[in-house]
């Protein structure tokens, strides 16, 4: 038996295969497969594993293109990495039968559903604004690169300016233009950058949001609910 031989398609399902099967293991990927990203630290409770052991698991992961990491100031977040990941995850479940505990945040009501994250919209609404302006065409990964940048279609550029937004001014701003900002109580993206503090400032000035007082709390009132759907089939 040559040992030195390339891996061919069966010895490198085997080795997924032992990746994920390991129990720890297999309890941080089923946690991820929500959609929604973990810190390691998070998952080392979810595996029942110590800090150290969770990262060794975490980097066995990561090798096997089972997760990937994003690192967003002091902290890194893991998430599968792909949807590929969780539709064999999914079949998992559907041989085992039996659910998976689903993530619930513990983030307060009032913070979790709308708030400032530095000058652009996060929490549910930030969230699953990101998602329809995905879903819409609007706004596609940057080509060729790897750091979650986004630009805008024709379609997205055009759809923007006619509800107000200077595109202009916005790729003349020193920063970048757009990118996935990880949500920190939704764990899912939220749209940063410039153009993100270009749709917060806009739905302040029309009064589609309105901010509470002594909180980066965001009031979505009676106007916005019915802008969001007009303007992104966005139902809140």
């Amino acid at each position: 038996m040559n040992v030195n031989r390339p891996l061919d398609a069966d010895d490198a399902a085997s080795t997924i295969a032992a990746a994920i099967g390991e129990p720890a293991r297999a309890r941080m990927l089923f946690c991820l497969a929500d959609g929604r990203a973990r810190t390691a630290t998070e998952l080392a409770l979810v595996g029942g594993v110590s800090p150290s052991t969770a990262s060794a698991h975490l980097n066995r992961l990561k090798t096997h293109a089972l997760v990937r990491v994003v690192i967003q100031g002091k902290h890194r977040y893991y998430s599968l990495e792909s949807p590929r990941v969780a539709t064999v995850l999914e079949g998992l479940s559907v041989l085992a039968g039996r659910p998976h505990v689903k993530f619930v945040p513990n983030t307060p009501h009032h913070l979790r559903t709308a708030r400032s994250c530095y000058d652009h919209i996060a929490g549910a609404l930030g969230v699953e604004l990101h998602h329809r302006l995905m879903t819409l065409e609007w706004l596609v990964p940057s080509a060729g690169e790897k750091d979650d940048s986004y630009e805008l279609t024709a379609k997205g550029s055009s759809s923007l300016q006619a509800i107000g937004l200077d595109l202009d001014s916005i790729r003349a701003a020193r920063r970048r233009f757009a990118f996935a900002c990880l949500d920190w109580s939704e764990r899912r993206a939220h749209v940063g950058g410039a153009l993100g503090a270009a749709l917060l400032t806009l739905a302040l000035e029309k009064k589609w949001l309105t901010r509470q007082r002594y909180t980066r709390a965001l009031e979505i009132t009676a106007i916005g609910r019915r802008a969001m759907l007009a303007q992104f089939g966005l139902r809140l």
